[in-house]
């Protein structure tokens, strides 16, 4: 049985940091590249972040800069770390197990419930 657990998710006011988890089982978790997805209310699921297994990691141009993904192979979780929050973070985040195909990630079929991000003052 695959799970994904996400958590972190928080009210935080603008300029703020979270970090968020999300812990796997049921998976060899160190072959797999890691995402985070996040969506907004009426907008798409989005990718985030990724991060391969040899810790290469990729960004969405809107959050470069201010996110960082990183893993522990361990403890099999991956976490997103949040500065400089903006209200347009606003989202459920979603994390994923995949495989990176050149530049291209691809999930998998494996999602956890998510966790709710609201940045508001």
């Amino acid at each position: 049985q695959v799970q994904l657990v996400e958590s972190g998710g928080r009210l935080v006011q603008p300029g703020g940091s979270l970090r968020l988890s999300c812990a796997a089982s049921g998976i060899i978790f160190s072959i797999y590249t890691l995402a985070w997805y996040r969506q907004a209310p009426g907008k798409q699921r989005e990718l985030v972040a990724s991060i391969t297994a040899g810790g290469n990691t990729n960004y969405a141009d809107s959050v470069k800069g201010r996110f960082a993904i990183s893993r522990d192979n361990a403890k099999k979780t991956v976490y997103l770390q949040m500065n400089s929050l903006k209200p347009e973070d606003t989202a459920v985040y979603y994390c994923n197990t995949g495989v990176q195909y050149y530049s291209d990630y691809r999930p998998g079929d494996y999602w956890g419930q998510g966790t709710q991000v609201t940045v508001s003052s």
